[in-house]
């Protein structure tokens, strides 16, 4: 039988199953050790955005989204709520240069999966897409809404409902394929939806009398508006036929401290009114491009 030692002269003996217990204690300490160490915050994955930081440059994908995401065709310069925001994240809170990264909204996904950019701008938050990026908090809403002339006669000066413009002999132009498209094919019944490949088409349509109203979404919508403020009217359905979030979008590779350090400036900047006096100066500047 073996014995061990304590801090006096006197041995204790020690059996054999003792002896096992202590060896299990033993590996048990390793394992727990092992363990400690792979969770540690030395080998946690670092925050993209301290990594952000130190490389010194915000990317910002960009691709064209009137007014929240405006290219000077002249200087291609960047303006519009979101260029903006974009640019005060980057300076104001994590203290780097900001670049501007041209692209098309067919290849913003596939940019922030490849690391082309860090954040994509002005992007709609919808179930396909949470399967393989990031959003942050909602900046805004967005909605279909329909453009249509005051003094059209097959049209209430105000339209209060669906019904008012669900008629025979109506028409309502939309972007083909787009999801006001597929928001108001099942509402209209009655009217004749008149399908066209690009948004100026449907402005055109609107203006030449081809159709009655435009059907897109709320913010260009308001540009529209305001370019010609002498005849158009907006209608807003209730309850809203496409509601959806627009957001940052991030890749998977971001962690809950990098989405809470986005989400608290976005919190901060619609509460102080920064993102609404963005929006309004956006609205403004591309109505008046729109009527020179």
């Amino acid at each position: 039988m073996n014995t061990i030692r304590t801090t006096g002269a006197r041995q204790i003996p020690v059996s054999k199953a003792l002896r096992t217990m202590l060896k299990l204690i033993l590996l048990g300490a390793c394992v727990a050790t092992g363990i400690n160490s792979a969770i540690s915050p030395a080998s946690a994955q670092e925050p993209a955005f301290a990594s952000i930081r130190k490389a010194g440059e915000l990317r910002c994908g960009a691709a064209l989204a009137p007014p929240f995401v405006v290219r000077d065709p002249k200087t291609g310069a960047y303006s519009g709520a979101f260029s903006d925001l974009c640019r005060k994240f980057g300076e104001d809170v994590l203290k780097v240069k900001v670049r501007f990264v041209d692209t098309t909204w067919d290849d913003m996904v596939a940019g922030l999966q490849t690391d082309k950019w860090d954040l994509a701008m002005s992007i709609n938050r919808t179930p396909a897409r949470e399967q393989v990026i990031n959003f942050s908090t909602a900046v805004l809403r967005n909605d279909t809404d329909f453009v249509y002339s005051r003094s059209d006669p097959k049209l209430p000066a105000q339209i209060r409902s669906v019904a008012d413009i669900d008629k025979p002999g109506v028409v309502i132009a939309v972007v083909q394929g787009t999801t006001d498209d597929r928001a108001i094919t099942p509402a209209i019944r009655q009217a004749q939806i008149l399908r066209l490949p690009d948004a100026d088409s449907t402005r055109l349509a609107v203006i030449s009398h081809r159709a009655d109203l435009l059907a897109d979404q709320s913010e260009p919508n308001l540009i529209f508006q305001a370019a010609h403020p002498d005849w158009a009217a907006i209608f807003r359905p209730d309850p809203p036929f496409n509601l959806q979030d627009v957001a940052f979008g991030l890749n998977k590779s971001y962690t809950p401290a990098d989405l809470n350090l986005l989400n608290q400036f976005i919190e901060q900047q619609t509460k102080s009114g920064f993102v609404q006096t963005r929006v309004d100066a956006a609205v403004k500047q591309a109505a008046q491009s729109v009527r020179q």
